[in-house]
């Protein structure tokens, strides 16, 4: 693959349609990128990733825990969280969408 062009709302489109919560819309040896949306009220069942991750927020708001730190994140927020280390979201008061950013590929 040369090049990738999508748009978020086609993406949660085919994410929806799947019934799932995590969509993965590119994958190459390098990394993965993925949507992953989760609803107001719901609880982030997810476990440490053997990858680096960054997720952005498209929509939504939020807590975000990783190790010690916490922290309130909302539309436009960038998070970096290294391989192997505990995160979560919580507290979630609007329908989280984020862009999902896995390096090198998830495993």
């Amino acid at each position: 693959m040369k090049a990738l062009f999508a748009k978020v709302g086609e993406i949660d489109q085919q994410r929806a349609q799947s019934g799932k919560l995590y969509h993965e819309f590119l994958r190459v040896p390098s990394m993965t990128a993925g949507l992953y949306v989760l609803a107001a009220g719901a609880t982030d069942a997810q476990l440490p990733h053997h990858e680096d991750e960054i997720y952005y927020v498209v929509r939504g708001r939020a807590r975000f825990r990783a190790g010690d730190e916490d922290q309130e994140i909302s539309v436009g927020s960038v998070l970096f969280v290294a391989a192997e280390v505990e995160h979560r979201f919580y507290d979630i008061v609007e329908e989280l969408a984020l862009l999902v950013f896995f390096a090198p590929a998830e495993s």
